[in-house]
């Protein structure tokens, strides 16, 4: 049987993704560009899950590439290949923790380089471990960031300290990753913080959370001429539905909520 390369539980309406290739740093194979692809499109299919925390098994989050695994992949790769929507397979490891309907955390210990840091990096919120160590590692290795880094830093990152480690793919610590905005927030126990608060994501009402990951997502790309809109549709869709008043009756009620997905 092949080695499993992703572990997900779901419970409480939250699943507990995990990179199980422990014993590699959690590098990225193809087996493991496969599995993550294959987890996303589980989830984006799920009923019932209303907030996925994503983390890594062993000592680090993701080491990024499996240099020695991925040499067979050449120049018969076509990466202008749209096989995801917008993305390449390769960029949808990434790129498609952003475009599933429900919020996304990454819980980041250990190690996060190249690869793994734009993996990271697709989740809507990023808590660290202090201590952790990232890199954009690509030029160290004659290359450039192509995982849906680019497109999912932009906003986060303030454009010249990006240009500079991309160009110096140095290490920096989770502290320097705070302030560049590559992380939320520290916790000394990143997915034990991660799953509190994806268990307070999940009782929020389901349809609003996934409304306001649309909007989130509309705003990133957006103008204001097409934001203002959004926000109206998506309040419109939501208001006085079944969910919506059992939030209100919940509130004034003082008890936990009860909603349908």
């Amino acid at each position: 049987m092949a080695e499993e390369r992703v572990t997900v539980t779901i419970a409480e309406s939250v699943a507990d993704v995990r990179l199980a290739r422990a014993d590699k740093l959690n590098a990225l194979d193809p087996a493991m560009f496969d599995a993550i692809i294959a987890t996303i499109e589980q989830l984006g299919e799920a009923k019932g899950v209303r907030a996925v925390v994503l983390s890594g098994e062993g000592r680090g989050f993701c080491a990024g590439l499996d240099l020695a695994s991925m040499a067979g992949i050449g120049s018969d790769v076509d990466l202008a290949a749209r096989t995801h929507g917008d993305a390449n397979r390769f960029q949808q490891v990434a790129w498609g923790w952003r475009m599933l309907p429900v919020p996304v955390i990454a819980a980041v210990h250990g190690i996060a380089f190249g690869g793994g840091l734009q993996v990271a990096s697709g989740a809507d919120i990023r808590i660290a471990a202090p201590g952790s160590r990232f890199s954009v590692m690509e030029l160290k290795w004659g290359i450039v960031p192509d995982m849906a880094g680019f497109a999912l830093w932009r906003g986060l990152v303030r454009d010249d300290v990006l240009r500079e480690l991309v160009y110096t793919a140095r290490e920096f610590n989770a502290e320097e990753a705070l302030r560049h905005g590559f992380v939320t927030r520290l916790a000394a126990d990143p997915r034990a913080a991660a799953m509190e608060l994806a268990r307070a994501i999940a009782g929020r009402n389901p349809e609003a959370i996934r409304g306001a990951k649309r909007l989130a997502n509309t705003m990133a790309e957006g103008t204001a001429s097409s934001i203002l809109p959004a926000e109206s549709a998506e309040q419109q869709a939501v208001m006085r539905t079944p969910n919506q008043m059992e939030a209100v009756r919940a509130n004034v009620e003082k008890r936990a909520p009860v909603f349908t997905d």
